[in-house]
């Protein structure tokens, strides 16, 4: 059995982070994450994508920031089971957890901090009767490495972030050699920043914007040749591609963990935003797999919850110690040996 003072379910950025906040307090923690790498959905869906609203830099690509977390934290030596899923959690008479992974893997710890981002997921799909057809055969549901897509034509379908960033990156970026951004509306439901630059590059031209219309066909042999598109005054038309990406998000679920006993809302861990605990004592939830009043999801706001949830935790491992804040920028980071 695997021994530690802080189980972290998930080693995305804000599980990855809050092993510097623990180790800051000489807490050791070991991370259990279902992908076979550090990262988290940054590592697997948004490598390249670009972050802007992480402090100190103006833009820094998802997997770089992944980069610096890992260095930030190589001090504390946090151990990791990867490539294995939480499935079961069970407490001893000693209040300390186990939990147990879906290929047997046990871990005991006082303190399981949950931040399994949106848990188990997957691509949201549009109605087109051959889709999973042409599955890995010119359609794909995230986009891993933009540099796939060169001097390809590109058909990226949805109105969020995701379809106006990568939009924009393709563009801006030189790579897809010709790029359709297809919605069912007119109005978009990314950041206004993001849906001007979209409106600017296709009144330049370099972006054939679609609105009010949707991709309801796919014809190739063995590879997506073309896609039909319905668009709702002008009825179908039929525009070649060499792919087809539809970006409408993620189905998120919680998986086992929403077997733990937790109280859940809106298919998130409902908790005191105090400290992010939990209904269960010694169970904490931070980032996006909570749910509070006012909760945004963001990586910076998950940083926050891990950061007063390991305060928490030291308090609770050692509740006749006190703990007195030590700036980093007096007594700088003192690893583990």
């Amino acid at each position: 059995m695997l021994e530690t003072d802080i189980i972290i379910i998930g080693a995305g950025p804000v599980g990855l982070f809050t092993v510097f906040e623990a180790g800051l307090l000489k807490l050791r923690c070991h991370l259990i994450d279902s992908l076979p790498q550090p990262g988290g959905q940054l590592t697997e869906i948004y490598p390249k994508k670009p972050i802007y609203d992480i402090p100190g830099y103006p833009a820094v690509d998802a997997g770089e920031l992944v980069d610096k977390l890992m260095e930030q934290i190589a001090p504390f030596k946090p151990a990791f089971t990867l490539g294995e899923s939480a499935v079961t959690i069970d407490e001893t008479e000693d209040d300390k957890f186990i939990v147990t992974t879906n290929r047997g893997t046990k871990h005991i710890a006082p303190i399981v901090m949950i931040a399994g981002g949106l848990g188990v997921f997957e691509p949201r799909k549009p109605p087109v009767d051959n889709l999973e057809t042409f599955e890995d055969h010119g359609v794909e549901y995230i986009i891993k490495d933009p540099t796939f897509y060169q001097d390809k034509k590109v058909v990226v379908a949805g109105g969020g972030d995701s379809a106006l960033d990568w939009s924009i990156y393709l563009v801006k970026n030189n790579i897809a050699s010709e790029l359709s951004l297809v919605h069912r509306r007119n109005s978009f439901r990314g950041h206004l920043d993001s849906v001007q630059q979209v409106m600017d590059l296709a009144a330049e031209g370099k972006i054939n914007l679609i609105t009010e219309a949707e991709v309801v066909g796919i014809q190739g042999n063995d590879h997506v040749e073309s896609v039909t598109i319905k668009h709702k005054k002008e009825g179908e038309i039929t525009k070649e591609a060499d792919h087809f990406v539809p970006l409408f998000g993620l189905k998120p679920s919680l998986g086992p963990i929403g077997d733990w006993g937790l109280e859940i809302e809106k298919n998130a861990i409902t908790v005191n935003t105090r400290d992010y605990s939990t209904n269960r004592p010694g169970i904490y939830a931070i980032g996006d797999v909570n749910h509070y009043e006012g909760k945004l999801k963001l990586i910076l706001c998950g940083f926050h919850e891990g950061t007063i949830a390991v305060q928490s935790a030291f308090a609770r491992i050692h509740p006749d110690k006190k703990n007195v804040l030590k700036y980093t920028t007096v007594n700088g980071v003192n690893g583990f040996e």
